[in-house]
């Protein structure tokens, strides 16, 4: 909240992978004249490639959107643990309990088992880790995990009263880019808005999803995708301009802004 507050921003939303555990802390440090938008990151799983889908303000008490991103959460710590077995096998010396520490309390990812990895010697970088050679997808020590399919995704989050947005859809960094007609299909099933504004887009990007955005009726948002010192502390350096928030806002019935 400090840091939000520092970069001037008129409101944060909050979205953690699969998990809403921090907005209540969140909403407790809230400061005056910062809103808060609750919201998770929701793992998907499309052909094999990996998807993710920006939910905001749903009612996280909803039992089956409760109940799925509990398994999915359930499945990350099996897959990392798996992760860890494997690259014990490859020589790599991490150990789960070091994973743990460097996750701090929150969901476990693959970044966590990237950063042990680095702290050992075994690769120099996070991008290093997410190669074939290692914990990228194909890789020799890579493995999955329980997903979502985006298109039930968006159908369980609408349940619960929230909105949804798929996040950084041609981010290459992260191994695919969203195809249009799959961007298409999931604003057919009520996909509500689509990231253009993100670090890992640049311009020619930025400026084709803004007109598929456009064409499909979505909101054209923006965020930081901040993860404090993983990503630099980044925080504010994209952001959702009025319309698209507002357009949001509009749709959604679960859970109100915060704002003290």
């Amino acid at each position: 909240m400090t840091r939000a507050a520092a970069a001037g921003l008129d409101a944060l939303a909050l979205t953690d992978h699969d998990t809403v555990a921090g907005i209540a802390e969140a909403a407790d440090a809230l400061p005056s004249g910062l809103a808060l938008i609750s919201g998770m990151e929701l793992s998907c799983r499309r052909s094999g490639h990996s998807v993710h889908m920006l939910a905001y303000l749903f009612d996280p008490g909803h039992p089956e959107l409760a109940a799925r991103t509990s398994a999915i959460r359930e499945s990350r710590i099996e897959r990392a643990q798996a992760m860890v077995a494997k690259l014990n096998e490859l020589g790599v010396p991490v150990t789960w309990d070091q994973v743990t520490r460097i996750a701090q309390g929150g969901v476990i990812g693959r970044p966590h088992v990237a950063r042990a990895m680095i702290e050992v010697g075994a690769v120099g970088s996070l991008g290093e880790a997410f190669t074939k050679r290692w914990i990228g997808p194909g890789g020799r020590a890579h493995v999955r995990r329980y997903a979502l399919d985006p298109g039930e995704a968006i159908g369980l989050v609408h349940a619960a009263g929230g909105v949804t947005v798929l996040a950084h859809p041609f981010a290459v960094t992260r191994g695919w880019m969203v195809p249009a007609d799959l961007i298409a299909e999931l604003a057919s099933a009520g996909l509500d808005g689509v990231e253009v504004e993100h670090p890992d887009h640049d311009q020619v990007q930025r400026d084709h999803l803004r007109t598929v955005a456009r064409r499909l009726g979505l909101a054209a948002t923006g965020g930081s995708d901040d993860h404090g010192t993983l990503t630099g502390d980044r925080l504010g350096c994209e952001a959702t301009g009025q319309e698209a928030l507002e357009s949001l806002l509009g749709k959604a019935s679960g859970v109100p802004v915060m704002t003290r």
